[in-house]
């Protein structure tokens, strides 16, 4: 299939249709229409059609969707088949929340690698990921061939440490921190600022109730390009 360009907004919303999907797979259902996939994501079906569409004819009319086969071309899609290793910086309170997720135990994601300033804590083991010190950084990133960072560092140190993380190769940033960090076009960023968003869903909810867009959700999500 040729590469296609598809819209950010419907980029984030195959994970969610993946993961749904599974569960289909996990219950025996053969197959789904996009009104029984809109009840349960809460994406309207004009939108569920619009994002299948772009990958071509996905279902039948008057039949839906193939369960088996849709989960299988997303799990193309996602590159599921391929577990990709993600290094945290930074293993304060947020770090080891995120530690003991465990994204490897949901999908192809796993943090396999940590880093902190901390000495208490530099060369041990947490959530069974091994912590490295920050000196040696740069030096793991590479040997290990991990391209995607986790920061939730302090803002004063953040763009530093990206800078190590760019020289480490790293292609893609989740920045969990307030600062926008400078990163050459090569590097994806994705900023997750919690105390934004929850002033964000606050303000919302005060000026405008439960008219919050498509089905009630709101997608304030910013990805730094």
């Amino acid at each position: 299939m040729a590469e296609t360009k598809i819209p950010r907004a419907t980029a984030k919303r195959l994970p969610i249709y993946y993961r749904y999907l599974n569960i289909l797979l996990d219950a025996d259902k053969k197959r789904v229409s996009s009104t029984e996939l809109s009840e349960a994501v809460k994406v309207d079906s004009a939108t569920i059609r619009r994002d299948f569409s772009y990958f071509g004819a996905l279902g039948k009319r008057g039949y839906g969707y193939d369960v088996e086969t849709l989960l299988a071309f997303f799990k193309k899609i996602l590159n599921q088949d391929t577990l990709t290793n993600v290094a945290l910086i930074g293993v304060g309170n947020l770090g080891h929340a995120l530690l003991n997720f465990n994204f490897h135990k949901n999908s192809n994601v796993r943090i396999s690698a940590a880093f902190d300033v901390n000495e208490a804590i530099a060369n041990t083991v947490q959530s069974g990921v091994p912590v490295y010190p920050m000196t040696e950084l740069k030096k793991q990133l590479i040997e290990q061939q991990i391209e995607i960072a986790i920061l939730t560092v302090p803002t004063t140190v953040v763009q530093e440490i990206t800078d190590d993380l760019v020289d480490a190769n790293v292609k893609g940033i989740m920045n969990f921190t307030p600062l926008r960090i400078s990163v050459p076009e090569t590097v994806r960023v994705q900023n997750v600022d919690l105390t934004n968003e929850l002033q964000t869903l606050i303000y919302f909810i005060e000026h405008y109730g439960q008219q919050l867009g498509e089905n009630g959700h709101d997608d304030q999500n910013e990805t730094q390009d």
